[in-house]
């Protein structure tokens, strides 16, 4: 019962005029976002992050929660009208969805992807409103042996759940913990890797070197390889899925929201890993696994119900623990710092309006994308026509004014301009950039938590293992070392 008046008191936030205009604004932005392939929601809520440091911290915060949830929308309509996803949790309806629209059911594709985002969200909010007040209450009981041993559990699962290669994703954790540790040391105010420079004894900020990272280094990538979009010239009728097709991807909309559910919360997970599990999973329990890639509707409903589970619950261990999941919640982690507010247990008690705000937004702006999403269909594709030439432009645009408003500062678009020729050098090699970007936010966490550990036992490793919720953590943290090492030589012996 009190969960559901903090619900209202929530929504009645979200309804303030401001409040509102900036979800509509949000979810329209995010949809944009998520429908031009290339940009994603790290690179759009990187560049526009900026714009948000002249509102109050709720409507900020709001903004970039509906910039979230509208790409993960607005991803599914590049995948199934050109084959190119818009974001990464929508690579695996690129399979299904274009082939369903190269046999003229473009629209049954749409509208699934959209009703299954729909009901999938909805779940992963009601998940993150009944779960944020009790680990709230628990994360309280915490100290900084069990920060560290779930922040080390954090940068495990990021490098165990990579996309490639677990050493390339290993080292990049490493480059962002160095990063990190740029300016004053935490403890001892001396300062660290600045080389005179003035402007590192602050250390870097987490805007700019996320807007190189993914927002300039995409344009270069997207430049380079210059394959034109080619749009299906197909009539989108019939939005509504038929009786029969909702039938046949029921199952796997429910399988999808619990897989997203559950590995949104997880750090490294996410809506990428949770589309590309929820998939197989499906092919996998199918009777005909072969209609799979030949334009089967569970391989369009499943990823899409998982990725936008996933967007929602991925804002309790941010919310509750202060711990962003993934790496377009470590940039809005960045958002929250900016405006002198720190996510975690208690932010519940401190600040009511914008926690509660979060959740009733996300609501709202849930019921908005639905609503706006199929009227606007025709609208996303005369948007993918723009031409490259003009719209890359733009996006650098962007990217300078972003990185130079954050302090007024031209080192700022010095460090965008040298991480974007950085992540475009990465992306060429195969080395993810998200990990980077997780390490170099978690790095300080983790660097304080573990020395103020070691001060509170007076040097004495052990009090790792003399709290359950540390040992616990270590524990798993073992395992998930020595697994893939276990699994090599079983492999080499048989």
């Amino acid at each position: 019962m009190e969960s559901l008046s903090s619900l209202f008191y929530g929504i009645s936030v979200a309804f303030e005029f401001h409040n509102i205009i900036l979800i509509f604004v949000g979810c329209l932005l995010g949809t944009l976002i998520g429908v031009l392939p290339g940009i994603g929601p790290v690179g759009a809520i990187s560049i526009l992050l900026p714009l948000t440091f002249q509102l109050p911290p709720a409507g900020a915060i709001i903004m970039l929660a509906g910039i979230y949830n509208g790409a993960m929308y607005g991803g599914s309509t590049t995948s199934i009208l050109i084959n190119v996803p818009g974001e990464a949790a929508s690579v695996v309806t690129c399979l299904d969805g274009y082939q369903m629209a190269r046999k003229g059911q473009a629209g049954a594709a749409l509208g699934i992807a959209v009703f299954g985002s729909f009901i999938a969200a909805t779940i992963g909010l009601i998940g993150l409103q009944l779960l944020a007040r009790p680990l709230s209450s628990w994360a309280l009981k915490f100290g900084p042996p069990e920060y560290f041993a779930i922040i080390l559990l954090g940068f495990t699962f990021i490098v165990y759940l990579a996309q490639h290669s677990i050493i390339k994703a290993a080292i990049m954790a490493a480059v962002g913990l160095i990063l990190g540790s740029i300016g004053l040391d935490p403890i001892t105010s001396l300062p660290r890797m600045t080389f005179g420079m003035i402007n590192l004894f602050e250390g870097l900020h987490v805007a700019p070197l996320a807007i190189g990272l993914f927002g300039l280094a995409e344009v270069l990538i997207n430049i380079e390889k210059a394959v034109p979009k080619k749009i299906l010239k197909v009539k989108i009728k019939n939005l509504f899925p038929q009786k029969l097709q909702w039938l046949q991807a029921k199952w796997a909309i429910i399988r999808g929201t619990l897989i997203g559910f559950f590995m949104g919360v997880l750090p490294g997970g996410g809506p990428v890993l949770s589309s590309f599990i929820s998939y197989g999973m499906e092919k996998r329990l199918s009777k005909n696994p072969e209609k799979f890639g030949q334009g089967a509707i569970e391989g369009v409903a499943a990823p899409e119900s998982a990725n936008n589970a996933a967007t929602s619950t991925s804002f309790i261990p941010l919310l509750t623990l202060g711990i962003p999941p993934n790496v377009v919640l470590a940039v809005m982690f960045g958002a929250f710092l900016v405006h002198g507010i720190t996510p975690g247990p208690l932010l519940i008690k401190e600040h009511p309006e914008i926690f509660w705000g979060i959740i009733g937004s996300m609501y709202i702006g849930n019921i908005m994308l639905l609503i706006m999403n199929l009227p606007l269909i025709p609208m996303w594709v005369q948007v993918l026509k723009i031409p490259d030439k003009i719209l890359y432009p733009l996006i650098i645009l962007f990217c300078v004014i972003g990185s130079y408003s954050i302090n007024n500062n031209i080192f700022d678009v010095f460090v965008m301009i040298t991480f974007g020729i950085a992540g475009y050098l990465l992306k060429k090699f195969d080395y993810e950039p998200a990990p980077l970007i997780l390490a170099f936010v978690l790095g300080p966490m983790f660097e304080v938590n573990l020395r103020r550990s070691l001060l509170i036992s007076q040097g004495s490793f052990s009090i790792f293992v003399q709290r359950p919720i540390a040992l616990a953590s270590l524990i798993l943290c073992l395992i998930m070392i020595t697994l893939p090492v276990f699994q090599a030589i079983r492999k080499k012996l048989n």
